[in-house]
């Protein structure tokens, strides 16, 4: 972790090879030997029964957020108190770790007083850490890269990706002394939280640098570029005024066919360079076009030359499972070949006095995003599908073929700069977050000696911020 942290003065080995070499006074022990012995580890409730206004709050998976406890108390499903009694066994009280156990195990958080005597579903376990032992060391032990390679080991190439409450009981965890756990867990609760900060400072800009670029866009498709140029009113409740010397139409008279492919029965991998693969419905993502997403059309079956995609298509999802997608437009800039149209995605055949990368900007301004989610949501019958007589019947303003050209290539690099900011912040969540990993593992391994750390004491400006 660098000079900023040293190593404890003498090591040994383990004896647990995703440990390693740990401080010579340390113990390395299993997790069923630190809980607490009259509640063991265990899961909860098989079948909770109908939801009880009331009852007694259990929870699930899903209700979990990784380390922050649950996402909305309010919500919480809850059983009737007779159902609750049933499974007093997993019962949880504050200060007990909850572990998602799961398909999406290896979720973590400690039961907060809100939850006191709330339950478990099947697919949570209760390590109720022995009151000899600090809970809060235990749980970023449980946190650390060793937990999750030892979890990972016992479920590897299972089908149904569970982790059964043996492996973790077994889970091998290091046992400094009591002093240097509770050190350990306030370095961890600080340092984590300066990090997460800083984490949540880049998500902000990432938000914010996403909406400057979806105002770069909608501004440019439905107002232009010139702001002193004279406005009218389009027509279009929606649209409102548009400049003067552009021409208000639906895009009928712009695009005079949507093709779509075929859609057979296809492996459930990616085609190899040398194979035929058929597009899925994330292959347009948020107006970026990705030919990787695909899956393998079988050597048994015929390839339909004529739905292969070109550079320079302009494609749309026609149907998917997430509402964000449906009606999503991409330029093709480029391609691999061999990549063919499904029947959920269409190709867009446009008018040539349209350029097809403006068309494409013009389907991701929130004008068009709009009237996608209301063609999705009147669509009887076809809530994760838009038809093509719904798209055909968008009315937009077209400006002219030289303007066309100019807005396509100025929101173009103007969205450059916007996306290699998001890229940037991206990266720079990615190694904080690599860093944050690291030094967990490294503090309940003691790979480094936190012994002597204390809290930074808070600035007269911080104490304010607090009492505000």
């Amino acid at each position: 972790m660098g000079a900023k942290y040293q190593p404890y003065p003498e090591y040994k080995d383990s004896g647990v090879e995703v440990i390693g070499d740990v401080p010579k006074s340390w113990v390395v022990g299993r997790l069923k030997q630190i809980v607490d012995q009259n509640r063991q580890i265990t899961y909860g409730i098989v079948q909770a029964g109908p939801n009880k206004k009331g009852g007694i709050p259990y929870i699930r998976p899903a209700d979990m957020t990784d380390e922050g406890g649950v996402k909305d108390y309010d919500g919480l499903l809850r059983t009737s108190p007779e159902i609750a009694a049933d499974y007093e066994r997993s019962k949880i009280k504050p200060g007990d770790i909850v572990c998602s156990i799961g398909p999406s195990f290896g979720k973590l958080m400690i039961t907060p007083e809100t939850l006191d005597g709330a339950n478990l579903t099947q697919g949570t376990a209760r390590v109720a850490i022995s009151s000899a032992y600090n809970a809060r060391y235990f749980f970023w032990a449980l946190r650390a890269t060793s937990s999750f390679q030892q979890w990972e080991s016992s479920v590897g190439g299972a089908t149904f990706r569970a982790l059964n409450l043996g492996p973790l009981a077994d889970t091998f965890v290091v046992v400094p002394s009591n002093s240097e756990q509770e050190k350990i867990a306030n370095f961890l609760d600080h340092e984590t939280a300066k990090i997460d900060s800083l984490i949540e400072k880049q998500q902000q800009l990432i938000k914010l640098l996403k909406e400057k670029r979806q105002a770069v866009i909608s501004h440019a498709v439905t107002k232009g570029l010139n702001p002193n140029a004279p406005m009218r009113d389009s027509g279009v409740e929606w649209l409102g005024e548009v400049p003067e010397h552009w021409v208000p139409m639906q895009i009928r008279r712009i695009l005079p066919d949507m093709e779509q492919g075929k859609s057979p029965e296809c492996e459930s991998r990616e085609a190899e360079n040398n194979e035929w693969g058929v597009l899925k419905t994330s292959c347009v993502n948020r107006a970026i076009y990705n030919s990787e997403a695909n899956k393998a059309l079988p050597s048994t079956v015929e390839p339909f030359p004529q739905y292969e995609v070109k550079k320079g298509d302009v494609l749309m999802s026609r149907a998917s499972g997430s509402r964000d997608l449906i009606g999503s437009v991409a330029y093709v800039y480029e391609t691999r070949p061999q990549i063919l149209l499904s029947d959920k995605v269409f190709r867009l055949h446009l008018s040539s006095r349209v350029n097809r990368i403006f068309f494409s900007f013009l389907m991701q301004s929130s004008y068009m995003r709009s009237n996608i989610e209301r063609a999705i949501s009147g669509a009887e019958g076809m809530a994760n599908n838009i038809t093509k007589s719904a798209v055909i019947g968008f009315s937009f303003a077209l400006p002219p073929e030289g303007e066309q050209d100019e807005i396509a290539e100025t929101v173009t690099k103007k969205l450059d700069v916007f996306d290699g900011l998001i890229i940037k912040a991206e990266s720079a969540i990615k190694i904080m977050q690599e860093r944050r990993t690291a030094l967990i593992s490294s503090a309940v391994t003691g790979k480094i000696d936190v012994r002597n750390w204390q809290a930074p004491e808070r600035s007269d400006n911080q104490s304010k911020e607090v009492a505000a």
